[in-house]
């Protein structure tokens, strides 16, 4: 495909759970300019407490922004706005002038998934990591209702904080605490004079409304048809597809906002550590004393082990879900002969098993059966993760052009909002791009089969003897006793 030149710019900003990215994208989707700041590691030393130190997210989204500016060789005049996209789920508390009383609250955090009520009396706002931003940003305390799930006062169906004074009661949270919600690619607010210090970008320029991460993904990749699902391979992986109505009737699934203006998107269950977990397994060997090691060079002795990693199978709750916080992670079924290209294909096909389960579970309940598979996120850059997700969930797999979807997602929403183009599915058409595509092979199909089935059923073992290891209520049964 030719792509036309472009005078038009926009810069996306994508703050994840590991990094930050930051990309300069013209109409057509091409990137012009990237940068990326790995963020500090999590401080967890209080049990149950998972927060991002200090002021890590915004001094990272400030360096990220001026080391991709200062990447970019074309005419920064052209830019033309900015897409905000950051981490779900995280919660900021700050003071009176928009700065943190305390670090914010990662996603993983406990308290962000109760009425958590604060008791330092210099709490004046509470909001997301995208209120936060948008706020050292713009000095507006506005933010995206698409990045308003879980504990919050927010009415789903109409879009904006609830009618109900129970909501407000329920989840220790006032009213007067919150800010102002705009719909994604509505603007947010223009860069102040601090901020243009802080950034390198150019003071006043608009900042635009996106979502929250995963659904901004999902417009990056693409995503329009009910008979495809995203699985966005990331820190958090689960699978997504677009919703017909904005609340769920069933377990299999729940309901997010999306990040097209009005939208929502129905989201399966998923792996709370997901690709956070090879990232952990190659640090752990390169700790250790090995020779470096990179995910290319674990990606490619990886491809020589045989289908089923030699009898090894990985349970991937390194993070152990809500509903049963007894789980752990782990490696099943050493006999000798692995190594360690065998555990890093083993998370590879324990993801592909696990998300295969959650999928399933998902078209059950919809009633329809998804005949693509879209895959975005850092994960999505493996080929060989493509070829296991194809032959495990027996159906095509394909990747966009533009990996970082979630950066892509944030750029639609700036071209919408600067009124490059006039709707979303014009835009999406624009400038998202099929790079890859792989097809099942019906062989690997039936050698997985075997293994999906047993790994299915792990969890029936395994629960009683986490619940036995932890000392938690659940009563083992048998040799547990």
């Amino acid at each position: 495909m030719t792509v036309p030149a472009s005078e038009r710019f926009v810069l996306a900003i994508d703050n994840g759970s590991q990094s930050t990215k930051v990309m300069i994208v013209d109409e057509w989707g091409n990137v012009h300019a990237s940068a990326q700041q790995r963020l500090r590691p999590y401080d967890t030393h209080v049990r149950g407490q998972v927060v991002h130190p200090d002021d890590d997210l915004w001094e990272s989204i400030a360096a990220t922004c001026r080391a991709a500016l200062a990447a970019f060789e074309g005419d920064a005049s052209k830019i033309a706005g900015v897409g905000l996209c950051t981490i779900r789920f995280c919660r900021a508390l700050l003071d009176t002038d928009g700065r943190l009383v305390e670090p914010v609250m990662s996603w993983m955090d406990a308290r962000v998934s109760s009425a958590h009520v604060p008791g330092n009396e210099r709490v004046a706002r509470i909001t997301t990591s995208s209120g936060y931003i948008t706020g050292r940003l713009t000095g507006a305390f506005r933010d995206t209702v698409a990045n308003y799930q879980g504990v919050w006062p927010i009415d789903v169906v109409r879009r904006a904080w609830s009618l109900d004074d129970a909501d407000y009661t329920s989840t220790g949270i006032r009213k007067d605490q919150l800010a102002e919600l705009v719909e994604p690619g509505e603007l947010l607010g223009a860069v102040t004079e601090e901020a243009a210090t802080a950034t390198g970008l150019p003071a006043g320029l608009p900042v635009y409304a996106t979502a929250n991460d995963k659904a901004v993904e999902a417009l990056g990749s693409g995503l329009v048809s009910e008979h495809e699902a995203l699985l966005s391979l990331g820190t958090y992986i689960a699978a997504m597809t677009p919703s017909r109505a904005p609340v769920s009737t069933s377990s299999s699934y729940w309901v997010n906002f999306d990040s097209i203006a009005g939208g929502y998107l129905n989201e399966s269950g998923g792996i709370r550590r997901g690709m956070w977990t090879i990232s952990w397994y190659r640090d752990l060997l390169n700790s250790e004393g090995a020779p470096s090691v990179d995910e290319g060079s674990l990606e490619s002795g990886a491809c020589g082990v045989p289908i089923g990693s030699g009898g090894l199978f990985a349970i991937l709750d390194w993070l152990a879900p809500g509903d049963h916080p007894e789980r752990r992670g782990a490696f099943l079924g050493f006999d000798g002969s692995q190594g360690r290209f065998h555990l890093y294909r083993s998370i590879l096909e324990a993801i592909a098993y696990t998300m295969r389960v959650h999928l399933e579970a998902m078209e059950t309940a919809l009633g329809r059966r998804f005949t693509e598979v879209i895959v975005s996120g850092g994960g999505s850059r493996s080929t060989l993760m493509l070829h296991i997700l194809a032959n495990v969930l027996d159906r095509p797999v394909r990747r966009t052009a533009v990996t970082d979807a979630a950066g892509l997602g944030a750029a639609i929403c700036a071209l919408i909002g600067a009124g490059i183009y006039a709707d979303w599915d014009t835009a999406v058409s624009a400038t998202v791009r099929l790079a890859d595509r792989v097809e099942p092979d019906p062989e690997s199909v039936a050698a997985y089969a075997p293994f999906a089935r047993k790994h299915a059923g792990l969890a029936d073992f395994t629960d009683p003897l986490f619940a036995w290891l932890e000392g938690g209520p659940q009563q083992a049964t048998g040799p547990l006793q």
